[in-house]
């Protein structure tokens, strides 16, 4: 059988669909109806071709003669002709001279033109390979229209940081979901984003960490624009995972980042048919648990996931898989699940790093037939090669640099047996690292920070014109009236004689943001402004602001001083459930009445 010419791929026969994506096998020498009705004939130069057909249309290669080579001679392949050697349908041995150059001339332009086609097909293959990976791919709108998060401002190497969001639904449309989910009665109704995690990833890409918000979690859910019904959504506060239902995934990125302030991406969405095949794709995970664990319905608690495993270690791929990042009663609660999830998660990235599967291209081509049809994305990441991409960005993370938990949260006022809020303080704080591009475990690169290029002086305070926002009006609570009266008349007492207010635009933190295009000038003016009222360095932003701007958030409802923050009390890792990638023997604990 004929082989391409793409290294590694072998025979163009192990493509699968191939006739299906429009490729002609005749390019490749291995059609079924031979290369000129024999069949099998080679067309790569310097092979002798299969028994039964030449390589050369309409006879022999180096005779010229009709049908001397042709179908059912046994003609010699390129390989025989340029020998000289005779095969069963070509010339004597011992022929002149004068007429084997011009057979020669003609085996080169020959070969030439089969290799010509052989590139070509190669090529219009890969093409049509690509396209229809891409054409798998389900694509939707990044935003619901409730965004307002500004980008972060590049790095000194100009590198940003990057922010997926990924979501897992519980939608039962369709016969399979049904089948692994259960609950039929829904089959129709609006879906809800049960898995919510951000991955943020370094500017550098040498940490990322991911954070859970528990599916119960009381947020403000902005407006958002719902296009599959035509209708907009007003902003309402309800439980985190309702927010699929009103306006998609961009609807759940848009609350995203009015709870964080933090700038999304992109998000990447999954069903339950999807992670079974994603599962299986990437070869399942290793799971732990510490007792005998039966996930089953109660009389207290209806449904469940129905994991079942004894103690110890286990490798779960499949449909168990989708059981075990489903589990939630036997772990205790949704804070529980969500730590399986980031167990499960880890091991994954440490598998799939252990096989060398990001540098294996049938690996990746395996995943990515799996991963295009199962994943629903943001239009802007909706291409192959942008998934691709993605993927290589996180291959070089170590594991001991990739560290999970879920969002600091207390019980819900409305409802404390089942609903949590943000703890603000913390959940603030761990906001915040995100946002500043602050690794979680606080560990640096292991080289000497480099002292702080010292900027230009900033200018005198009577000469900048400051806008001050009030932005005291977020997590639920109404904005303080004058705010940002206030805190201009405390700037124009320390000499910013040109401060005035501003539109009024909801913010959870405080900061001083200047131009982008500012530079180092407008960082120095900027920062006297936040040292002048107390804000930390962290609060200076580049961003898309016209002018010096000076948002007075949720986090300083009082006072003309910036509130000072106690350390241990807003530290975002304290008495969370925090899961480092290259914790091995991390295990779960079974909640008793799912004992067996």
């Amino acid at each position: 059988m004929g082989r391409n010419s793409v290294r590694g791929e072998g025979s163009h026969g192990r493509v699968e669909r191939a006739g299906e994506l429009g490729w002609d096998e005749s390019l490749y020498g291995n059609d079924a109806s031979g290369g000129a009705e024999g069949g099998g004939g080679s067309a790569v130069p310097g092979q002798s071709a299969a028994p039964g057909g030449s390589s050369t249309p309409g006879g022999s290669a180096d005779s010229g003669e009709p049908g001397s080579g042709g179908a059912g001679s046994g003609g010699a392949g390129f390989g025989d002709a340029v020998s000289g050697d005779q095969g069963s349908g070509g010339r004597r041995r011992g022929g002149s001279r004068r007429r084997g150059k011009k057979p020669r001339h003609r085996i080169l332009k020959w070969s030439a033109v089969a290799l010509a086609f052989l590139i070509l097909g190669t090529a219009g293959a890969g093409y049509l390979y690509y396209q229809h990976l891409n054409a798998n791919i389900r694509k939707g709108d990044r935003s619901a229209g409730g965004s307002d998060a500004k980008k972060a401002a590049p790095n000194a190497q100009g590198q940003t940081p990057l922010n997926i969001l990924l979501i897992g639904s519980d939608s039962r449309n369709s016969d399979e979901n049904v089948a692994l989910g259960g609950a039929k009665q829904d089959r129709g109704g609006d879906p809800h984003a049960d898995v919510q995690m951000l991955l943020h990833v370094s500017a550098d890409r040498k940490n990322a960490s991911v954070v859970s918000i528990p599916r119960d979690t009381r947020v403000d859910v902005p407006e958002c624009k719902d296009t599959t019904k035509n209708k907009v959504n007003p902003p309402t506060n309800a439980i985190i995972n309702e927010a699929l239902g009103r306006g998609g995934a961009g609807c759940v990125l848009d609350t995203w980042e009015k709870l964080t302030g933090i700038y999304i991406d992109h998000w990447m969405m999954v069903d339950f048919a999807g992670v079974v095949a994603i599962s299986d794709a990437v070869g399942g995970a290793d799971v732990c648990v510490k007792q005998n664990i039966d996930d089953h319905p109660t009389k207290l608690q209806p449904g469940g996931s129905h994991l079942h495993l004894t103690a110890g270690n286990h490798t779960v791929k499949g449909e168990q898989a989708l059981q075990w990042l489903r589990t939630r009663h036997a772990f205790g609660s949704d804070i529980g699940r969500s730590e399986a999830q980031h167990m499960y998660m880890n091991s994954v990235i440490r598998n799939l790093k252990d096989q060398n599967a990001f540098t294996d291209t049938g690996r990746l081509m395996d995943i990515a037939e799996t991963a295009t049809k199962s994943l629903q994305v943001s239009s802007e990441l909706g291409t192959v090669k942008k998934l691709f991409d993605l993927g290589m960005e996180l291959k070089d993370i170590p594991m001991d640099r990739i560290n999970m938990l879920t969002m600091p949260r207390l019980p819900d006022p409305k409802d404390p047996e089942s609903h949590v809020i943000p703890d603000k303080a913390k959940a603030d704080a761990l906001w915040a690292l995100l946002r500043d591009d602050k690794p979680l475990d606080g560990k640096d690169d292991g080289k000497p920070a480099a002292p702080p290029a010292k900027g230009p002086a900033a200018a005198a305070p009577g000469s900048l014109a400051v806008s001050v926002v009030n932005g005291t009006g977020t997590d639920g609570r109404t904005a303080v009236k004058g705010r940002a009266t206030e805190v201009v008349n405390a700037l124009k007492a320390k000499g910013f004689t040109k401060a005035a207010t501003g539109t009024s635009d909801p913010a959870s933190t405080s900061e001083v943001d200047y131009p982008q295009g500012a530079g180092a000038q407008g960082k120095s003016d900027a920062e006297s402004v936040a040292t002048a009222l107390g804000l930390p360095a962290s609060a200076v932003k580049a961003s898309d602001v016209k002018g010096l701007t000076l948002v007075v958030g949720g986090d300083w409802r009082t006072g003309t001083s910036y509130p000072k923050q106690d350390p241990k009390a807003a530290d975002p890792l304290k008495g969370t459930e925090a899961v480092n990638g290259a914790d091995k023997g991390a295990c779960m604990e079974v909640y008793a009445p799912y004992r067996f």
